[in-house]
């Protein structure tokens, strides 16, 4: 039964929903905007097209629910703790887990002026201060 929460999703839907999310076109849409119904109903007409009825806001949920719990496994992970597992990191590491550095070299500030190293060594100094 659809509620406000939705029927849970399955592993061919969310496998389905991260390869939209993949799509290089999506991410830089989605990176670029926190009003995205827009890009949320074409990950729901994308969807569609595999047979799978999902509506944008539980697209968007979706996203979100993902997102936060891929970010919580990879701090975790990142303190030393292997104990956090999630059942699609690995696809999502390769959304998600390069974002931060592509953000680096795409921003306009002088950072994507400097060779990479140079970033790598001030993170660190600041970072011991």
């Amino acid at each position: 039964v659809a509620n406000e929460g939705g029927k849970h999703w399955t592993v061919n839907e969310v496998r389905a929903l991260i390869r939209i999310w993949s799509d290089k076109n999506i991410q830089q849409q989605l990176e670029g905007t926190v009003r995205n119904k827009r890009i949320f109903e074409q990950v729901a007409a994308r969807l569609q097209k595999f047979g799978i009825d999902r509506d944008w806001k539980q697209c968007r949920t979706k996203y979100k629910n993902l997102k936060h719990e891929y970010k919580s496994v990879k701090s975790a992970q990142d303190s030393g703790s292997t104990s956090k597992s999630m059942k699609f990191f690995n696809e999502l590491d390769a959304i998600l887990g390069h974002c931060t550095m592509e953000q680096a070299s795409k921003s306009d500030n002088d950072e994507s002026e400097r060779p990479p190293e140079w970033r790598e060594a001030k993170s660190e100094k600041d970072s011991v201060g």
